[in-house]
């Protein structure tokens, strides 16, 4: 009795301590289980408040504001990607100079702030403009109103910026894991519960809070997220006096910078014929030389004079002066993925907005009088991806290894590569089904009434939303392992970054098209592919030039990976080490 007492003491407060005042007095501790539940809930009430208003608010800016499709999808793409990179910048702060306590309790009441005012433009006419009918007749909003919805919005991306990418380190932080013992079972199990929130959290914000939305108005639609965002600030700060808090530390982001500051400052400098004893190394890498690809930043980690080594064990005095071999093949690990990455920017662009619209002129009745909300088919996606990654973990690869000899599976550049050949074939799924709904809704004399629902079911649109499960199955997973065997050991949380950062580049590159598209086609008084009028535009051909952009996409794809030379022979063996560790499908955001 007295044993399982003691072990479950030592679950609750499994984190470090700190000395008191008084001698006498015990260590406090700070951290362990105990203050799990106040970080989860924090992270996914976040994101069911987040989550929950992406899937209508183009429907939001439509009909309550009268923002013409084009232009409302475009602010979508914009605030997404403010997201998005804002999730690097919060990382950057937390580890460089705020702390990861302080980002997150930020991003909380920011988040908050604007759920608030958000909400208030639904509850106060004022706050948006007047619309006689949906879709039509719109007043134009002014400089004043849109700015109050811009700030609400940007409010919203600071948040997700500061606690998404900060939350999941702060909990590992409150786990003191020593190394081979049993405690490290805490740290699987912590992620294990971590991931399986933030998937139900996905599930309720894409069904139930959008649900809401549609049927019971933006007052209480945007008041339930509201609400479930002050629980999570609250919550996370009332479990401030249990948390331990680590210092911030160095980021790889200043390091990347001093690297190409260096080399800058170096570059009339001429590289040494004879490499040893040219470089500075880290006291504790096994790294001596830097390598011969990229040698123009070798230049950074050359040691100039004995005087920027000045302090003691021979450490370097100015970091801005004098980089050291690890910085620059640090550096040169991301310079060499960055053509891999760049083949999944167009992959990750979204197409959502305009579905959300289609679905709205669907036959949405499913069982009885129940419809499904228009903006909940990402779901059908994330459950697709949901069915797909275990059923290839735990079945295709055991066959895979039986048959085919390949005792981990498809590579990483073959699942690359069927992940894009899944989403062309969803784009073009997109074009077919959206070419029948406007031939049908024309044929029914729906041409002038974008808002009218047309005799097609909305399961038309399954389709595509499972093809684009089984895409996000593969690519995405696929990428962030690649990165890990170009990364070095110390730059494995790096893989994720990099991740965010192409689905920031993906909504700035579906802004542009959209623009282009929608400029291009209307010139000349044309009526725009992309018109508010669906049943007007061409939205099929939009769908039609997405799906040629990714054939050509996948053509890159393949030149890209004919031109990679294999990874270095120790980061692949690290990385086969680490991956069921360190590469969490849950991990993955969803386009």
């Amino acid at each position: 009795m007295e044993s399982s007492v003691a072990a479950e003491q030592k679950l609750l407060e499994n984190g470090t301590s700190s000395q008191s005042s008084s001698s006498s007095s015990p260590p406090i501790r700070k951290g362990g289980l105990r203050t799990m539940p106040f970080i989860i809930v924090n992270e996914c009430l976040e994101r069911v408040a987040s989550y929950g208003i992406m899937p209508n608010m183009i429907l939001y800016l439509l009909n309550d504001y009268g923002i013409p499709i084009a232009k409302g999808t475009s602010i979508i793409y914009a605030w997404s990607a403010t997201s998005d990179v804002l999730s690097i910048c919060g990382a950057f702060l937390s580890d460089s100079y705020l702390g990861r306590f302080l980002v997150i309790s930020i991003g909380s009441f920011s988040s908050l702030l604007g759920l608030i005012i958000l909400w208030l433009t639904a509850m106060i006419p004022e706050l948006r403009p007047s619309c006689e009918s949906i879709m039509l007749a719109c007043n134009s909003a002014t400089a004043a109103q849109l700015a109050v919805l811009f700030l609400s919005l940007g409010l919203i991306s600071i948040g997700a910026g500061c606690v998404r990418p900060c939350s999941i380190a702060f909990g590992a932080d409150q786990l003191t894991i020593k190394e081979g013992s049993n405690d490290e079972r805490l740290l699987d199990s912590y992620f294990n519960w971590y991931y399986t929130s933030i998937a139900v959290s996905t599930i309720i914000a894409l069904s139930i809070i959008v649900y809401i939305q549609e049927n019971l108005g933006w007052k209480i639609g945007f008041g339930l997220p509201a609400l479930l965002m002050f629980i999570s600030a609250v919550s996370f700060i009332i479990g401030s006096p249990f948390y331990a808090k680590e210092k911030p530390g160095h980021s790889l982001l200043t390091s990347f910078v001093q690297v190409a500051v260096v080399s800058v400052k170096n570059r009339k400098l001429s590289l040494p014929d004879c490499n040893f004893g040219q470089y500075y190394k880290d006291l504790d890498s096994e790294l001596t030389v830097p390598s011969d690809s990229l040698r123009c930043l070798n230049k950074a980690c050359m040691i100039k004079t004995p005087e920027t080594l000045s302090n003691p064990a021979g450490s370097v005095s100015d970091p801005w002066s004098q980089c050291t071999v690890g910085q620059v093949e640090s550096l040169k690990s991301l310079l060499r993925v960055l053509p891999m990455w760049s083949t999944g920017i167009f992959m990750m662009v979204s197409q959502s907005s305009f579905s959300t619209l289609q679905a709205t002129t669907l036959d949405r009745r499913l069982v009885g009088n129940f419809k499904m909300p228009a903006g909940s088919f990402t779901l059908i996606m994330v459950i697709t991806l949901s069915i797909v990654i275990p059923t290839y973990d735990r079945i295709m690869v055991p066959l895979l290894a039986k048959y085919w000899g390949l005792p981990r599976g498809f590579s990483c550049k073959t699942r690359i590569g069927i992940g894009l050949l899944f989403v062309c074939a969803a784009k073009a799924t997109s074009v077919l089904v959206e070419t029948m709904r406007r031939n049908a809704a024309i044929e029914q004399g729906f041409e002038d009434q974008p808002s009218a629902v047309i005799n097609m079911s909305v399961l038309w649109l399954v389709p595509e939303f499972v093809l684009l499960g089984i895409g996000e199955a593969f690519n995405p997973v696929a990428q962030v392992e690649f990165f890990y065997t170009y990364f070095p050991k110390t730059m494995s949380s790096f893989a994720m970054a990099l991740f965010t950062l192409e689905l920031a580049a993906a909504n700035v590159v579906g802004s542009v098209l959209v623009n282009i598209v929608d400029k291009v086609t209307s010139f000349g008084g044309k009526e725009s592919w992309l018109s508010t009028n669906i049943n007007r535009g061409h939205l099929n051909y939009y769908y039609a030039l997405l799906t040629i952009v990714g054939v050509i996409n996948y053509i890159y794809f393949l030149a890209i990976c004919w031109a990679y030379a294999p990874a270095p022979g120790q980061n692949l063996e690290a990385s086969a080490d680490k991956e069921e560790e360190q590469v969490d499908y849950r991990e993955l955001p969803t386009s």
